[in-house]
């Protein structure tokens, strides 16, 4: 068995450090909901729970359709009537990346991938092991396992990632003996990261680290920014590999809606709120928090895990 190819390119050897933001996030953050656009609400409910593992939660009187594990959301779907595919090109979502804890809850996943029949990448990138696909409307979906945060290597403020060959099988030698077909994701899981295509890297610098403040943690991939708050090795990834000079999607395109980034408490959030508007930022108040939207559009919705 081989791996597919991963989405990811070969990394760069240069070993530049970028300084930490000195007026950051909190180390605490961590990321929220992914509310994506489709076209098919019982087609994408079915792709979710049936091939991802995850549970319907629950529907809004909205008709948005929540998924998770446990009582953690981690996808929102909205179903879009007379909806387009996302042009080539344009900016948005490049993956949505769902955290399990260990090998073991990976294997689960990777023969339920399997039993699918979906096309498949696989990558080792060091610090972690992922698994690559897409839901029915083109949505990049990472599934992936951290490796212990003891052996990731630092340089300075820079983490050390790579692209490798997952070895499939090894993966799967960790397979729990007792664990059925259907085994759903455990609770607990998160959404480890987000990775957005950008139209321009250094204007993605400007804004989601200067501005939002996010700190660099490795630039080392051509054409692509990863940040994060609290020394993980990325929360963001930002690139322009197929988006380079792309402005966003056209109005009632499927992909992404918005992604909550959660911060500890209402200081937190008041602090970057201030910090965006003093940069000139359009700001628009949620009731535990505020959205804001990138250089292309994209919608962020920094809230308080303690509000409300």
């Amino acid at each position: 068995m081989t791996a597919a190819t991963s989405p990811l390119p070969p990394v760069s050897p240069d070993t530049t450090a970028t300084p930490a933001n000195s007026a950051g996030m909190p180390a605490q953050l961590r990321m929220g909901a992914v509310r994506l656009r489709v076209a098919d609400a019982a087609r994408s409910v079915d792709f979710y729970t049936r091939v991802i593992g995850l549970a319907v939660l629950g529907t809004g009187p909205d008709g948005v359709v929540r998924l998770g594990a446990g009582t953690q959301t981690l996808i929102e779907l909205d179903a879009i009537a007379h909806s387009r595919p996302r042009p080539r090109g344009t900016t948005g979502l490049f993956h949505v990346a769902i955290l399990v804890p260990d090998r073991p809850a990976l294997a689960v996943v990777l023969r339920r991938f399997i039993a699918a029949g979906v096309p498949l990448g696989a990558s080792d990138h060091v610090v972690s092991e992922a698994l690559y696909l897409e839901d029915p409307d083109g949505n990049g979906i990472e599934v992936y396992r951290d490796r212990s945060a003891h052996d990731w290597v630092w340089n300075g403020t820079m983490v050390e990632m790579a692209t490798y060959r997952l070895d499939l099988r090894s993966v799967l030698a960790d397979l729990p003996a007792d664990a059925p077909l259907d085994t759903p994701m455990p609770a607990g899981i998160v959404v480890g990261h987000v990775h957005l295509q950008v139209g321009d890297i250094n204007r993605a610098r400007r804004f989601y680290v200067e501005r939002l403040g996010f700190d660099v943690t490795t630039d080392r991939y051509p054409g692509a920014l990863f940040v994060s708050a609290g020394r993980y090795h990325h929360h963001l990834g930002l690139n322009i590999w197929q988006s380079r000079g792309g402005g966003a999607p056209p109005a009632g395109s499927v992909g992404l809606a918005h992604f909550e980034i959660v911060l500890p408490d209402e200081a937190s959030v008041k602090a970057v709120h201030d910090r965006l508007g003093a940069a000139g930022e359009t700001l628009v108040a949620l009731d535990n928090g505020f959205s804001v939207a990138d250089p292309w559009g994209t919608q962020l919705h920094v809230i308080s895990r303690t509000a409300g």
